[in-house]
C-alpha cells in the first residue's frame, strides 16, 4: 500500500469541519481530493462507482436522504453527478444543527443547477485543492517558511538540492500525487494521459456540450504559449485560427475556456490593486495560467530536454510551477496570490496577500545574477510606489528561483529563495 503524503488540505479540512456542517473540496481530477477526504471521513459514498452509480442516481431522485445515512463525517465523492444532494445536505445540516457532518468532493461544477435552490451560505465551507506543491511531494526541503517571513524580517538559511535538470523534470511531471511514486518514464507519461482525457472527453462531458478535440488542443496550446500573460481572447482566437479551417468567434473560444475552468484545468490569476502614491493606471486583466505546469508542457508536446534547450519556454513553465506552489501555500496562510502590472510596464509576477492585509512581493526567475538583480530592482521600484500611509508596508520582497545553491537575504533586504527550499 502506498504511503499517504501529507497535504496542506488535510489541516484545512480539519479546520473547516470544525467550522461548518458540510465542506466542499473542489479541484482537478487526480489531484488527490478523494484520498485526502478519506483520511477524515468515517463513511463514504462513491457516486461514480460503476456498479452502483445507476442505483445511487435513482435514489437521489426518489429518496435522497438514504444516501446521507452513515457515520459522520460522511464523504460523498463526485457529488455533482446528483446535484440534488446539495439541498438535501443543506437541509440535513440545519436539522442536525452540528458541524462536521459531510464532506463533498468534486472535479467539476454541476452540469445544471436546477436542482440547487440554496447557495449553502452558513452551512458549507469550501476548499480548493490543486496538484501537489514541491513541499508536499517532498522535493522541497522546506527550510524557508513563508509564514515566518510574514511574522518578521528574519534571517534565512537554506540549501537547494534541486538542479536545473531536476526542476525541468518536476515541471513536466507536475504535482499529480500518483505520478510522484512512478518511474520517470511513467511519471512523464501520466500527464499526457490526463491531457488526452481532457481534450477527448472531459471538456465535453462537463456541460454535455460536444466540443471538437482538435480545437480543444489548439486552445490549450495557445494557452500554454501565453502562460503568465494577460493575452486577450481575441489574440488567443487568432492564434487558434491559424490552424483551424473554420471561422472562430470569441464566443466559441470563451466556451472552451469556461469548460476548462469548470473542470479546474485553467486557473487564471486576478490583478492586484494597491494604493499607490501617484496616479497610475493598473492593468486589471486576469493572467493566464493552467492549474499545473505539466498541463502546459503536455499541450505543447514537450519534455524535460526540450525545456533545457529552450530556456525562454522553460521560464514560462517554471513560473506556472511557482504560481501553483504559491497558491497552495497561500491557502495555508489564509491568503491569495495576485499579479501586478501597470501602464508603465512595471510588473510583479506574484503578490501573496493575506486576509489581514499583510503582503509579500515576489518575482520569479530561473536564476542567474543578472536576472536576479533585475528582479530585485523591479521589486524595490514597486515597493516604493505603494502608499504606506494608506496600506501596510510589504512584509518581504522575494526573488523565487529555480537555481542557486543557497537561500539568503541580500544586503538590500531582498530574499533570494530557490523554490526547492520553500514551504508555507
Amino acid at each position: 500500500m502506498k504511503e499517504y503524503k501529507y497535504r496542506i488540505a488535510d489541516k484545512l479540512l480539519e479546520y473547516r469541519l470544525e467550522e461548518a456542517g458540510a465542506v466542499l473540496v473542489e479541484g482537478p481530477k487526480y489531484c488527490g481530493k478523494t484520498t485526502t477526504a478519506e483520511q477524515q471521513a468515517k463513511s463514504t459514498l462513491y457516486m461514480a462507482d460503476p456498479e452502483k452509480k445507476k442505483l445511487y442516481l435513482q435514489l437521489a431522485n426518489l429518496n435522497v436522504k438514504m444516501l446521507l445515512t452513515g457515520e459522520c463525517p460522511r464523504l460523498l465523492d463526485e457529488w455533482q453527478l446528483a446535484p440534488q444532494l446539495w439541498d438535501a445536505i443543506r437541509f440535513e445540516v440545519d436539522r442536525r444543527n452540528a458541524e462536521g457532518q459531510f464532506i463533498l468532493t468534486g472535479s467539476a461544477v454541476p452540469v445544471a443547477n436546477d436542482d440547487i435552490s440554496h447557495s449553502g451560505t452558513g452551512r458549507f465551507a469550501w476548499i480548493t485543492m490543486r496538484p501537489m506543491s514541491l513541499w508536499e511531494s517532498r522535493e522541497s526541503s522546506g527550510e524557508v517558511s513563508l509564514e515566518a517571513l510574514f511574522d518578521d524580517n528574519i534571517r534565512i538559511e537554506g540549501y537547494n538540492k534541486l538542479s536545473l535538470n531536476d526542476i525541468a523534470f518536476l515541471t513536466c511531471r507536475g504535482g499529480w500525487p500518483s505520478a510522484t511514486d512512478k518511474t520517470e518514464r511513467a511519471a512523464l507519461r501520466h500527464v499526457y494521459n490526463y491531457y488526452d482525457a481532457v481534450v477527448k472527453s472531459d471538456i465535453s462531458r462537463v456541460d454535455d456540450t460536444v466540443r471538437n478535440p482538435e480545437r480543444a488542443k489548439l486552445l490549450m496550446r495557445s494557452y500554454a504559449r501565453n502562460q503568465g500573460s494577460q493575452t486577450s481572447i481575441s489574440v488567443i482566437r487568432q492564434d487558434m485560427a491559424v490552424n483551424d479551417d473554420e471561422t472562430l468567434a470569441d464566443k466559441t473560444v470563451l466556451s472552451y475556456i469556461d469548460a476548462l475552468k469548470k473542470i479546474f484545468v485553467i486557473e487564471d490569476m486576478p490583478a492586484w490593486n494597491p494604493n499607490l502614491r501617484s496616479k497610475t493606471a493598473i492593468r486589471t486583466s486576469d493572467t493566464r495560467y493552467f492549474v499545473d505546469p505539466s498541463i502546459a508542457v503536455a499541450a505543447l508536446g514537450l519534455g524535460p530536454k526540450d525545456l533545457l534547450n529552450d530556456l525562454e519556454t522553460f521560464g514560462l513553465m517554471f513560473e506556472t510551477l511557482c504560481v501553483r506552489d504559491l497558491r497552495v501555500y497561500a491557502d495555508a496562510l489564509d491568503g491569495q496570490v495576485y499579479h501586478y502590472r501597470d501602464k508603465d510596464g512595471l510588473e510583479c509576477d506574484a503578490v501573496l496577500h493575506l486576509r489581514n492585509g499583510s503582503y509579500g512581493l515576489i518575482e520569479i526567475k530561473l536564476g542567474g545574477n543578472d536576472a536576479i538583480e533585475y528582479a530585485a530592482t523591479t521589486l524595490k521600484t514597486l515597493a516604493n510606489k505603494i502608499d504606506t500611509a494608506r496600506m501596510k508596508k510589504n512584509a518581504f520582497l522575494m526573488v523565487l528561483t529555480a537555481t542557486g545553491d543557497y537561500a539568503f537575504q541580500r544586503e538590500d533586504g531582498v530574499y533570494v529563495v530557490p523554490v526547492g527550499c520553500l514551504k508555507p
